[in-house]
Parts: C-alpha cells; sequence; structure tokens
C-alpha cells in the first residue's frame, strides 16, 4: 500500500471514531459503515486486509494495550467461565459452525468447513472491550468478555492451522492437531513468563521515560515474534507479559506512566479505527470471488451461518454458566447464584472482528497438487458477511438490551466509600513517615513547606511550589529541593499502601489506576522542569 492511501486510512478512520463519540452509534458500527459507503466511491484505491501485516504487526499492540488495561486478579478470580470461553467455546464454535456449513452448503467439503468455522469461531478482542466500555456492563461481565477476547485468538488460530493443513492435503491428525494446540498454549505461556521479568526489571532501570516508552512500544511486537519462531502461540506470549508489566505497572516511575497512558491511547485509538474501517473496506474485494455463486444461495449460506454462530455461543454459554455449579459444592459455596440475565448478554456479545477477517485473508489460494482451495472464495465471503453481521445486529442492540435487562450497576456509593478509605489509609503511612523524616535534622525544613506538605495529604490538591534560596548546611540541598524530595518519599508511601490494598482486593484494579494516576499527576506539578 502507497503512503498517500494510508494516511487517508488513518485519517479518514479517525475522524469518524472521532465524530462517534458525539452520538448514540458505538464507534465500531459507524467506521464498519463509512467503509462500506467508500468503498464504492469513486477513485478509492483498493485496501486489501493482509494477514502479514494485521497478525504480526495490529493485533500484538492491540493485544497489549486490552492486557495491560485488565486486571490480573479479576482475570484470576474468573479463571473458569474465562477458559471455557476461550478455550471450550472456540473449540465447541469451530466444529459446530464447520459441520453446519458442510451440511448447508453443498460441494463444500468438511475440512474446508472446518477452516470456515476456525475462522469465525473467536469474538474480537477490540469490539468485546470497545462496546464493553461503551454500554457500561458490570465488573465481572466486562472481565469475562475481555479475558475471553485476550486468549481466544490463540485458539482460534491453532484451530485453523490444524484445519487448514487437512484441507490442503499435509495430513493432520487429531493426535497431531492436540499436540500442535499443546505446543501452541504451553510454548506461548512458557515464553511470556521467561520475557516478563527481565523486561519488567529493563524498564524500572531505564532512567528516562522517552527510553522507557520506546521500549514499551516494541514489546508486544517483540514478544509475538519470539513465540512464533518457535511456532508457539504469539498472542498468549503477548498477553501474559502485558498482564505481568500492567500489574507491576506501579514500580515504573511516574513520568513514564504518565506518558506511555497518552501513547497507548493515541496507538490503540488509530488502530481500532482503521481496523474496523479496513473490515469495512473489504466489501468489493469480497464479492469479487463470488462469480461461481447466486447471489440468493451465497445471501441464504450467509444467513444461515450468521444464525448458527449466534445460536451455538447461546448453546454453549448457559451450560458452561451453571453445569459447574451443579455438579460442584464448592462452586455453590464460593460463588453467588448466577442469574440468566448475565449469562444472556455474555452471550450476545460475541461479535466478531479483524482476526476473522485476518485468518481468512491468509487462506492458501491452491491446496494440494496445486488445485484451488476448495470453497476459499466462500468462506472469505461468509467470514465477511458474519463480521458485519454480528458488528451491526449485536451491536447495535447490545446497549438497549442492557438497559432493559437492567443488570445489576456498579455500586459507586460502595466505590466511593472503598476509595475514601484507601486515601486515608495510604494518608495516614504517609504522615507517619512524614514525621519520622522531619525528625532528622538533614531534612529541616521552614515551617510553612513542612505544613504544607501535611495539608497536601489532607486535600490531595496541587499547589504551586516555592523555591526558596536557602542551602541546608548537612545535605547541599535547597528548601524546595528537600521539600520535593519529602514529597515524593510520601506519594512513594502511599503509592505502596494502595498496591497492597489492590492486593488484599480491599480495591480494584480500575480503582488503583485512578488513585495512582492522582499521585501521579500530584509528582509530575512537584518535579516538573523548570522552563
Amino acid at each position: 500500500m502507497h503512503v498517500m492511501p494510508l494516511l487517508l486510512l488513518v485519517a479518514g478512520s479517525a475522524v469518524v471514531a472521532g465524530a462517534a463519540r458525539r452520538t448514540p452509534v458505538p464507534a465500531p458500527l459507524m467506521l464498519v459503515a463509512a467503509g462500506l459507503i467508500v468503498s464504492y466511491l469513486p477513485g478509492v484505491p483498493e485496501y486489501t486486509l493482509d494477514p502479514d501485516v494485521v497478525l504480526p504487526l495490529v493485533l500484538p499492540p492491540l493485544l497489549y494495550t486490552a492486557a495491560t488495561d485488565s486486571s490480573y486478579l479479576d482475570l484470576r478470580a474468573q479463571l473458569r467461565p474465562v477458559a471455557l470461553l476461550s478455550v471450550g467455546y472456540v473449540l465447541f464454535a469451530t466444529l459446530v459452525v464447520g459441520w453446519a456449513a458442510y451440511m448447508i452448503v453443498p460441494d463444500l467439503s468438511l475440512t474446508a468447513a472446518l477452516v470456515l468455522g476456525a475462522v469465525v469461531a473467536p469474538p474480537d478482542a477490540v469490539a468485546a472491550t470497545a462496546v464493553a466500555r461503551r454500554v457500561g456492563l458490570p465488573s465481572r461481565v466486562t472481565t469475562i468478555l475481555q479475558g475471553e477476547s485476550l486468549v481466544n485468538d490463540a485458539t482460534a488460530i491453532t484451530a485453523y492451522r490444524v484445519a487448514i493443513a487437512a484441507a490442503v492435503g499435509e495430513g493432520a491428525t487429531w493426535a497431531g492437531g492436540i499436540g500442535e494446540f499443546l505446543l501452541a498454549a504451553i510454548g506461548g505461556i512458557g515464553i511470556g513468563v521467561v520475557l516478563m521479568v527481565p523486561l519488567h526489571w529493563l524498564r524500572t532501570h531505564l532512567k528516562e521515560a522517552l527510553l522507557q516508552n520506546s521500549l514499551s512500544l516494541l514489546i508486544p511486537f517483540f514478544a509475538y515474534a519470539v513465540a512464533e519462531q518457535v511456532h508457539a502461540s504469539g498472542v498468549l506470549a503477548v498477553v501474559v507479559v502485558a498482564l505481568y508489566l500492567g500489574h507491576r505497572n506501579w514500580e515504573v516511575d511516574f513520568a513514564t506512566r504518565l506518558q506511555e497512558e497518552a501513547v497507548w491511547k493515541m496507538v490503540a485509538f488509530i488502530l481500532e479505527s482503521a481496523v474496523f474501517a479496513l473490515i469495512g473496506l473489504q466489501l468489493p474485494i469480497v464479492l469479487k470471488g463470488l462469480d461461481e455463486y447466486e447471489g440468493v444461495s451465497a445471501a441464504w449460506y450467509a444467513v444461515a451461518v450468521f444464525l448458527v454462530v449466534v445460536v451455538s455461543r447461546f448453546v454453549w454459554v448457559y451450560p458452561a454458566t451453571f453445569l459447574p455449579r451443579i455438579l460442584s459444592k464448592r462452586i455453590r459455596e464460593r460463588e453467588d447464584d448466577p442469574t440468566w440475565k448475565g449469562p444472556f448478554i455474555i452471550s450476545w456479545a460475541g461479535m466478531r472482528g479483524v482476526v476473522s477477517l485476518a485468518i481468512a485473508f491468509s487462506i492458501p489460494l491452491t491446496a494440494e497438487g496445486g488445485e484451488v482451495f476448495p470453497g476459499r472464495n466462500l468462506i472469505l465471503f461468509l467470514t465477511f458477511t458474519t463480521v458485519i453481521g454480528t458488528l451491526v445486529v449485536q451491536g447495535l442492540t447490545l446497549p438497549p438490551l442492557v438497559r432493559l435487562l437492567k443488570l445489576p450497576e456498579r455500586d459507586t456509593q460502595a466505590e466511593t466509600l472503598a476509595e475514601a478509605n484507601a486515601q486515608a489509609q495510604a494518608s495516614r503511612t504517609a504522615e507517619r513517615l512524614l514525621d519520622e523524616l522531619l525528625d532528622d535534622e538533614r531534612n529541616a525544613l521552614p515551617p510553612p513547606l513542612a505544613d504544607r506538605l501535611r495539608s497536601v495529604l489532607e486535600r490531595r490538591r496541587n499547589a504551586v511550589w516555592e523555591r526558596l534560596g536557602t542551602v541546608n548546611p548537612v545535605t547541599g540541598e535547597t528548601a524546595d529541593d528537600t521539600y520535593r524530595r519529602l514529597s515524593r518519599e510520601m506519594i512513594g508511601a502511599e503509592r505502596e499502601m494502595f498496591v497492597r490494598l489492590r492486593d488484599g482486593r480491599y480495591i480494584d484494579d480500575e480503582m488503583l489506576r485512578t488513585l495512582l494516576r492522582r499521585l501521579d499527576l500530584e509528582e509530575a506539578a512537584a518535579f516538573r522542569e523548570a522552563t
């Protein structure tokens, strides 16, 4: 792709996404619709969704930013439903959709149909996160959807590789398929575990925020490439590394966190916008290969596959929700009784996205013996219609459905109380440290500045720091230097207390990020560079 079409894609998708923020329509839907319309305007270049670009260059940063914004502790608490969806459901959907397509579409081989099943099996990480943020789902439902979407791509890509090997005549077996799945899963997780500690060490030992954030931008690509190099799952490697770095992000310098947050928000916004616009722009390319099929037949196949995809998720989610409770007394004692509403929303929130299309475009043109791959164009078309159908039908109806079902909303009063308690405990910890520090003559401060340190703890607001010219005879610091150093130590004490409260599950990761950002901004104000 030339530079100008790429710039037009990024700029146009950013404009549409920005406009969507002023409307009740979710940005992914407006971007897809815009792509569909623009694809038939005269003079618009052909935008091909290249899997060699999307999978190694677009998917890793999107997974990375979604995983770092997730909560390792919350995901661990919801490990069973996340695993049942990200692994069990994807394999179930692969088989069910594949078998249904084999029965519905004449002359489509079973192996080719299973390729289609694997392609459309995984709900999309970007779509799930975008819609969950927009409609305000309960935190448990959001955690399950985010956790599923982080891992299911690895399951689907592995299932696709096994199915494609069988379809092109490479003699794939069940044993070989299970072995490849285990290699991809265990290898991807293992590589993530090996990389996460040294990468975190490097992040905490680089002294400049610019260098730390340059490293941050490289991490997802590096983890993905290393895993794929040894035929493990790059997706799982990126997710493991990102979850660890996100969980330990409080140990990084405040300037790095502030800069990193802004950088990754921009990257995610641009990539998400371009990805959804690209989905819509694929329509002319997809329709080109349907000459051998009648329009009515192709439309019927598309509707049938879409319905199977939607219904199969309900068929899996409800038993996966209630059967473990029926079979395990421990689960019944440990967890609250679920209602039918949560599983219904999880079932309806299975939007497909760019990963499915990217995998479909990677289907080889020829099979064994140089013959044309059976049904490739139809698989591509059915993938496209399924992605569009789930984004439009489910994406548009999910917000009103959430309102109609009246799911329990987040208890903002309880969250505010927890935040107040956390702030009070952190402030008391910092105040005790301040008293100890001020008793040391090396930390002597004029009374007004010492009082200001205490007032900051009470009111937690930004202030204008005074620069005094006096120098401490013991340390050689100006009073302003000592003031800022003590302020930093107090903020560090509060930060550590917040993390301990998070680790003790008194507050969640979202609240921790809110509290840490408040401290980061205050620390940035205290330590801003002189201009």
